[in-house]
């Protein structure tokens, strides 16, 4: 059975006109070790700003501090890194995957379809993949079987029967959320929705999404219609207000604030 789920920021941003955004990391507490949903920057991001690319860092302006890094709030917690066993992976953006590195002895779980990508781009996917973040991890890989059904959608189970891995693609090729049973409430699951949206406003229904987050949506995407579909996919499996399920983003700083104090509302 799943202990605490803590909500971890690993990566701050300060985009120009976008405004703050974050990168959400989940760390769950389990009985044969803890679990990494997605890692952020990594001290060797820290340690070599440059291999992110002068573009990415000129856009995104990341803060890259340590004491944000997954290794540096796993220690803050009194674990040490050799307790990290598992690490499951929305996608392989940079943003997202730079932490595995601090993490060696972890098994990485992503989808088959991500990983591929990642190895052999096409077209747009070469600007978006830095190999040099992941090429040591231990990947284990992917792919919903037929008939796993999770809230509708295909789903892999990586680790028994409390965490999922659910494909969603659009922003990228392999792109999946994970959910994580909720062991604080019955029937509940903790989705990381990764880069399916990037502000809670895109799951309102009819979405009221700020306008330049809508074109930064598109301008990212791996298949944009893929994307668009399967985030109203997503908009009506939050309208549908399932008891206990708790859904966010990878970016949006209002969600992250709310579920490390859930008394903001």
């Amino acid at each position: 059975m799943l202990g605490v789920i803590h909500h971890l920021n690993c990566g701050s941003f300060a985009p120009f006109v976008v405004g703050p955004m974050v990168t959400h990391v989940l760390l769950v507490e389990r009985p044969g070790g803890l679990l990494l949903v997605d890692s952020g920057f990594g001290t060797a991001d820290l340690a070599d700003p440059g291999r992110l690319g002068r573009a990415f860092r000129a856009v995104m302006r990341p803060r890259l501090l340590e004491q944000e890094t997954a290794l540096a709030q796993v220690r803050a917690l009194g674990f040490a890194a050799e307790d990290v066993t598992d690490i499951v992976l929305t996608h392989l953006d940079l943003d997202h995957v730079g932490g595995v590195g601090d993490f060696p002895h972890a098994t990485v779980h992503v989808h088959a379809d991500e990983l591929a990508a990642a190895r052999d781009p096409r077209g747009m996917e070469h600007g978006r993949y830095l190999e040099v973040q992941w090429r040591d991890a231990r990947f284990e890989t992917h792919q919903a079987a037929e008939g796993e059904d999770w809230f509708g959608f295909g789903s892999v189970t990586v680790l028994g029967d409390d965490v999922l891995l659910v494909p969603l693609a659009g922003h990228s090729r392999g792109h999946s959320i994970v959910a994580v049973r909720d062991p604080e409430v019955a029937d509940g699951w903790v989705v990381h929705a990764g880069d399916a949206y990037f502000h809670r406003d895109d799951l309102v229904t009819p979405p009221a999404t700020p306008r330049v987050l809508r074109v930064v949506q598109k301008l990212l995407a791996q298949d944009d219609a893929v994307r668009v579909a399967n985030q109203e996919r997503l908009r009506e499996l939050v309208a549908a207000d399932h008891p206990g399920l708790t859904v966010f983003s990878a970016h949006d700083p209002v969600e992250l604030a709310r579920l490390q104090d859930p008394h903001q509302g």
